[in-house]
């Protein structure tokens, strides 16, 4: 059941493979790296990161229900259509919740991907959607996949824009510290920057 969730997610997705690949790995190695530097501990047990690497795939899940034309628009969304994008986030939330009954065995992946799907567009300063969640008031699972999802866009060519360098994206997401992204979980990435561009090419798109 869980495979079937994520090959429906993937065919949805105007992402490719590689995307849920990177950001799986990427993850990872934030949730572990701020468990070293001591940070939210209790939260980030061996399980609870294991947790969070087979939920990443599902983060956009809800993009299953968004319409063709505006899931595949080979360009810039307008105001309108962004709107309706947006949605994907509650939409991935009711999916996940209505599913959840279904996977046994799978129940804690699920529960991980629930709060991933409807927060990783959260912001820390209050911002973001759906709920405009504020610091912690956002999952930390979901304030992970925040980062790591706006890093590979930023490094992924996209039909309306170029791909950045991997400085850029840092200092891109350095200057959202404290305000898209987790203080603690950009000092995390500071520290784990080889490491996801090894990541980047290692699974970088054709």
């Amino acid at each position: 059941m869980l495979d079937s969730l994520n090959a429906l997610a993937l065919a949805r997705d105007n992402e490719t493979g590689n995307h849920i690949l990177r950001t799986q790995n990427y993850v990872k190695i934030l949730a572990l790296r701020l468990r070293k530097m001591g940070h939210y501990k209790n939260e980030l047990s061996d399980e609870e990161i294991e947790f969070l690497f087979k939920a990443a795939p599902l983060h956009d899940n809800g993009k299953v229900g968004i319409p063709d034309h505006i899931l595949l628009k080979n360009g810039s969304l307008n105001d309108e259509e962004w709107q309706t994008m947006k949605t994907h986030s509650s939409i991935g939330e009711t999916i996940l919740s209505s599913a959840g009954p279904e996977f046994q065995g799978d129940e804690n992946v699920i529960r991980t991907a629930f709060k991933i799907a409807g927060g990783h567009h959260e912001k820390w300063d209050g911002t973001g959607y759906p709920r405009n969640l504020s610091g912690q008031d956002i999952p930390l699972s979901a304030r992970i996949m925040a980062l790591a999802d706006v890093y590979d866009a930023l490094v992924s060519k996209r039909v309306y824009k170029k791909r950045w360098s991997h400085q850029e994206a840092i200092k891109e997401i350095v200057s959202k510290q404290g305000q898209h992204f987790d203080p603690l979980v950009v000092d995390a990435f500071i520290l784990e920057e080889d490491q996801f561009l090894a990541i980047s090419r290692q699974y970088e798109d054709c």
